[in-house]
């Protein structure tokens, strides 16, 4: 069997920047485990399987070692792949998984995506933060698929943190973001995933779907900038809608190939 298989940086206007992805447009789907395995060969954040169904298409996602109910980067690369290599006319499409329904818009060179909003509740954590980042949050919040958002102090403790990934591995968060007021942008994170195969992760949608409402509260805004200040670094305009949240960025072509299975 031979598929095609497309590498992109997302949230990207100039490779190796961004958040790589791997896409594998597929006629009808692969077993889980198959899925799986070609994710872990690829070793990227994501890599993203869709298939055309009545509404657009059916979209699933894996890191090296779990599939993950919801992605950002992979679906902009996604969407990406099918408007600007597989002719497709629409000017939006639907794409639908396993927590809800997603849209994405092309306008020029950005895409928008519209994603469900993820809220977080204020707790009482109690870890070795110093030990794992440095320094200690001023802040400690909960969202639901296991995501921990901490509130650091300033722009510039997000940015420099030295990070012990072993200490997070101790812990029952499957993603850990930290966050803070920014300096140039309305707000800065970066986002760690050590037991879903993902140390540091270049640029997350997921995260921003729990920061986007986060920081609009705060902020007192709809509309924001925002970087994730990971290595490769990238920039998203973020836009509050209710129940939903809108994420824009650029996302460029790396590779195309073939896999041989």
């Amino acid at each position: 069997m031979k598929l095609q298989i497309y590498q992109v940086d997302a949230f990207a206007d100039k490779v190796f920047t961004g958040n790589p992805a791997a896409i594998v447009p597929l006629e009808k789907w692969l077993s889980e485990e198959l899925m799986q395995k070609i994710a872990a060969e690829n070793n990227l954040a994501e890599t993203a399987f869709f298939v055309k169904n009545e509404k657009g298409f059916y979209i699933r996602w894996f890191t090296p070692t779990d599939e993950v109910p919801l992605c950002g980067h992979a679906t902009l690369a996604s969407a990406f792949v099918l408007f600007e290599l597989l002719n497709y006319k629409e000017e939006k499409i639907i794409f639908e998984c396993k927590s809800g329904i997603l849209q994405v818009t092309k306008n020029a060179d950005w895409l928008t995506l519209n994603f469900p909003v993820n809220s977080v509740q204020k707790v009482n954590l109690y870890h070795d933060f110093e030990k794992a980042f440095g320094t200690n949050p001023i802040e400690t919040y909960q969202s639901s698929g296991g995501y921990y958002l901490l509130v650091f102090g300033s722009d510039d403790r997000v940015r420099n943190m030295k990070v012990n990934f072993n200490e997070i591995l101790k812990w029952d968060a499957k993603a850990v973001v930290v966050t803070s007021k920014g300096k140039e942008f309305d707000f800065v994170s970066r986002m760690f995933a050590p037991k879903i195969g993902v140390n540091e992760d270049s640029v997350t949608g997921s995260a921003h779907t729990r920061l986007i409402p986060f920081w609009s509260e705060r902020l007192n805004k709809t509309e924001m900038l925002a970087k994730q200040v990971s290595q490769r670094g990238g920039v998203l305009k973020c836009k509050m809608l209710g129940d939903r949240v809108e994420m824009s960025g650029q996302a460029i072509l790396y590779l195309t190939g073939e896999i041989y299975i």
